[in-house]
C-alpha cells in the first residue's frame, strides 16, 4: 500500500468573495509552484495530494507524511494546521520562505525545517521519515537549475487559470526591503531554454506567469537567452498568453519587446516603487534610479509593442510625508502604468529592512508568530518616519480610493486601449485592475 503525502498550502485568511465576473482569476491566479516541485521530487511509489487552502477552509485528510510552505504572513496558519497533524503522531515538514528565515521559530511548531530550496535535500527527507530518524533541519545548497525535474502542474488541477513557470532563480540586486537574494542568493542561476519549452508544452493553461523574481536580467547574455525561449515558443506554436516581472531596463532592446510579444506577452511586472529619487534612494534601487526620469520613455517603449504594464509602488518609505503619499497615488493614475500593485512598506524577517527596524525598536507589532499574519504587506506594522501610524491609515484608505474606483479602472481601460492598440492586451488589464479592486481595496486593514 502506497504512503501518503500531503502538501499543503495555507492561507493567512480564507476570504469569500462576492464577485460574478472573472471568479476564478480572483479566487485563485497562481498555482503554488512550489508544492508541485515537491511532488516532483517525491518517490513514485507514494500518493501525493496538493491542498490548496485558498479556494476552501482546510478539512482533516489522512496523511503518513504532511509537508507544509508558508509566507510569512501565512505562518500562524501553517503553524495551526501543523498541530492537527502532530497532534495524532504525523509528522510535519515544514518549509518555504518564512521557514527558511526563522528556522528557530519554526521548530517549536513542526517536526522537521527545510531551509533554502528543496530539491537538494527532499530525497534525504524522505529516506529520513522512511527509516524513521527525521532530523529537525535539513539545510538545502542552492543548486543548478540544469535538469531540474519538471513540476507536477497535474495535481494542481483545473482550477487554477493560470499557470506558474520558473526560468530563473537568484537575483544580484540586494534591496532593502526584500528577501530573495537571502532565500536564493545573488548569482543568476537559469534553466536551459529546452526545458523550459518542454515543460510549457505539457501545460494545459492558456495563460502562464513566469514567477521569476528578474526574467531577463540585465545584460546582453540574458537577453539573448529570452529571445532565444521567445522564438522556441513561436516556432512550436505554443500559443500562450503570458506575463512575467522585469527590471525597466527591458525597454532598452526592441527586438526582445517584438519576440515578446509575437510569443504572447501581454503583461510586464515591474518594480517601480516610487517616483521619488530620495524614496528610491532609501530603499536601494539604484537602477531605477539611475531610469528615473525616462519613466515616461520606458513605458511607451512597451507600449509601442502592445505589452500593458503592471507596476508595483511602495508607500511608507522613511522619506515619505502623507502628502507624498497622495501624490505617488496621482502619479500612478497619470503615467503611463496600466494597473498598479500598490503595497506598504512591511520589513520581512532576512531582510535588512526588518533589521534596521528590530535595532531601532520601530516594529509595533512583535507579539510573534500571531502577528505575522500582519505582515502581508497591507498593513503599517511599524512606526513611520514622518508621520503617526494614524495619519499614514487615513492617507492609505485615500490613496487605495483614488486608485481602486470604477472611474479608474475605466479610465486605465481606455487609456491602455489607446496606447498598446491592442483590445487583447486592453481587455487583460481591465481584468487585472478589476481583481486588484477586489483584493487590495477591501478588508484592507487589521485594527
Amino acid at each position: 500500500m502506497k504512503k501518503k503525502l500531503l502538501l499543503i498550502n495555507p492561507v493567512a485568511r480564507y476570504i469569500k468573495r462576492k464577485s460574478i465576473f472573472f471568479k476564478n482569476y480572483i479566487d485563485a491566479p497562481f498555482q503554488p509552484l512550489n508544492l508541485a516541485i515537491i511532488a516532483a521530487l517525491t518517490p513514485d511509489d507514494w500518493e501525493i495530494e496538493i491542498f490548496d487552502e485558498i479556494f476552501e477552509p482546510f478539512s482533516y485528510r489522512e496523511a503518513d507524511l504532511v509537508g507544509i510552505t508558508s509566507y510569512t504572513g501565512s505562518a500562524p496558519r501553517a503553524y495551526q494546521l501543523a498541530e492537527v497533524y502532530r497532534s495524532k503522531g504525523i509528522p510535519v515538514v515544514m518549509g518555504g520562505i518564512h521557514a527558511s528565515m526563522l528556522p528557530e521559530e519554526a521548530q517549536k511548531f513542526v517536526d522537521s525545517v527545510v531551509v533554502g530550496e528543496a530539491e537538494g535535500v527532499w530525497e534525504q527527507v524522505i529516506n529520513d521519515f522512511e527509516s524513521g530518524r527525521m532530523q529537525k533541519v535539513y539545510r538545502a545548497e542552492m543548486l543548478s537549475m540544469t535538469g531540474a525535474p519538471l513540476p507536477r502542474h497535474d495535481l494542481l488541477g483545473e482550477r487554477y487559470k493560470i499557470a506558474s513557470v520558473q526560468t530563473t532563480r537568484g537575483c544580484p540586486k540586494d534591496c532593502e526591503f526584500c528577501s530573495v537574494s537571502t532565500f536564493n542568493g545573488r548569482q543568476y542561476r537559469k534553466r536551459p531554454v529546452e526545458e523550459v519549452l518542454d515543460e510549457l508544452e505539457a501545460i494545459e493553461q492558456k495563460i502562464i506567469f513566469f514567477v521569476d523574481d528578474s526574467f531577463i536580467e540585465n545584460g546582453k547574455e540574458s537577453e539573448e537567452r529570452a529571445i532565444s525561449l521567445f522564438k522556441g515558443m513561436i516556432e512550436r506554436k505554443l500559443d500562450k498568453r503570458w506575463g512575467c516581472q522585469v527590471s525597466i531596463s527591458v525597454a532598452d532592446n526592441e527586438e526582445l519587446l517584438r519576440y515578446a510579444y509575437e510569443s504572447g506577452c501581454r503583461l510586464m511586472l515591474m518594480g517601480v516603487e516610487s517616483e521619488k529619487e530620495s524614496a528610491l534612494d532609501s530603499l536601494g534601487k539604484k537602477l531605477n534610479l539611475r531610469q528615473r526620469s525616462r519613466y515616461d520613455e520606458i513605458f511607451k517603449r512597451i507600449h509601442d509593442h502592445k505589452i500593458g504594464i503592471l507596476g508595483t509602488f511602495i508607500f511608507g518609505m522613511d522619506t515619505d510625508t502623507p502628502e507624498d503619499l497622495l501624490e505617488r497615488a496621482k502619479f500612478i493614475k497619470k503615467s503611463r502604468i496600466d494597473a498598479v500593485q500598490p503595497t506598504i512598506l512591511t520589513p520581512l524577517p532576512g531582510t535588512k529592512l526588518y533589521e534596521r527596524f528590530l535595532e531601532s525598536d520601530r516594529l509595533l507589532f512583535t507579539n510573534y508568530p500571531e502577528d505575522w499574519a500582519r505582515y502581508d504587506w497591507s498593513d503599517i506594522v511599524y512606526t513611520p518616519a514622518r508621520m503617526s501610524r494614524e495619519e499614514m491609515k487615513k492617507m492609505m484608505v485615500k490613496c487605495w480610493k483614488r486608485l481602486g474606483n470604477w472611474g479608474t479602472v475605466i479610465s486605465k481601460f481606455i487609456r491602455t486601449l489607446y496606447y498598446t492598440r491592442c483590445l487583447e492586451t486592453g481587455i487583460a488589464f481591465f481584468i487585472v485592475n478589476y481583481i486588484y479592486r477586489m483584493q487590495y481595496y477591501y478588508e484592507r486593514f487589521k485594527d
